[in-house]
């Protein structure tokens, strides 16, 4: 297992990172344990969840969420391995029926704050992301609340996820007048089907050394293997899911024909994309199952030379570069 710096701090993470959103929800909870025993034993120190997984989706039971954060709790307390876990949870999504208890409001994010801790059952949370933007709560309200949660010790490094390249630069401007560190990470979306942050998010967070942690590194299932899958009858997909196939069988045929040729996964490749992206900290895998955690984990070894790079490249064509050079002379 490598281990890479988060952004400009001095914290160092695995360079894969453990997501933790199916855990409560389509894995039980001793799976989730079993998966979070063996993601430790094979070095991946970074556990990633949020105060909304692992329940049922909103409104029908928002009580149900903070599942994903009870069972890690449950784990942490059981195990003992607290200290080998920098632990990131996020802040935004609606937690019950009140006008307060969602988004970025201080009121929320103190509230928020202690309920997370209490499900997780430590007393400090290393990361701790906002979920998204929040337009109607200024920042001097959102940084006043976060820096308290740092003096008080409960939160060392804070995140964002789900922002924009301006977004970033705007977060940060705001800090630095308040002599505060701000953003240390920023989480986004980011595969091969899926490259519209290399426009300006990677560039910003570049500039501001915050690091990047993409989640749906796999693009909901598409660059697993999806059409094999479909072939041989082992997974049922719904209208939509259908469409986009079929609408990416060219590149889909190509990307898995080339996975059969180098002899890996088709997920194992797209992982291996990430990790050779300069920009990425440490790829989001969401293992449903043991299994599927030990696939990732044999997929570290994995070494892709330029060519395979620039093949990537031209079945799954980026933004054309950075912004505004992407779109503009």
């Amino acid at each position: 297992m490598r281990y890479r710096f988060l952004g400009r701090t001095g914290l160092k993470i695995s360079d894969l990172c453990l997501g933790t959103m199916n855990f409560g929800d389509v894995t039980d909870e001793k799976e989730s344990c079993m998966i979070m025993d063996k993601a430790i034993d094979a070095g991946i120190n970074f556990f990633d969840t949020a105060d909304v997984y692992g329940g049922l989706q909103w409104p029908e039971i928002p009580k149900g969420y903070g599942i994903s954060e009870e069972i890690i709790g449950r784990w942490l307390k059981k195990s003992g391995q607290r200290d080998k876990v920098v632990l990131a949870t996020k802040v935004y999504q609606p937690m019950d029926f009140g006008p307060n208890d969602r988004h970025l409001s201080a009121y929320h994010i103190r509230k928020a704050c202690e309920d997370s801790l209490r499900r997780l059952k430590t007393d400090h949370i290393d990361l701790y992301q906002m979920h998204h933007i929040d337009r109607e709560t200024p920042w001097e309200e959102i940084w006043q609340a976060m820096e308290l949660l740092i003096q008080q010790g409960k939160v060392l490094y804070i995140g964002s996820c789900n922002f924009a390249g301006w977004q970033i630069a705007t977060a940060q401007g705001l800090a630095k007048e308040r002599h505060f560190y701000g953003l240390v990470s920023e989480q986004s979306p980011y595969n091969l089907t899926e490259r519209t942050v290399e426009l300006e998010v990677l560039p910003s967070c570049r500039y501001h050394g915050l690091g990047f942690i993409p989640y749906s590194p796999l693009a909901g299932g598409l660059l697993g293997g999806v059409l094999s899958k479909q072939k041989n009858g082992e997974r049922r997909f719904r209208e939509q899911e259908l469409k986009i196939i079929e609408k990416l069988r060219y590149q889909l045929e190509k990307y898995e024909n080339l996975a059969a040729e180098l002899k890996i996964t088709p997920a194992n490749l797209a992982l291996a994309w990430l990790r050779y992206q300069p920009d990425v900290t440490a790829p989001i895998i969401g293992p449903r199952t043991e299994t599927q955690l030990d696939n990732a984990i044999e997929g570290l070894s994995i070494t892709l030379s330029d060519e395979i790079i620039y093949t990537l490249n031209d079945i799954w064509p980026g933004m054309g570069g950075e912004a505004p050079e992407a779109y503009a002379w």
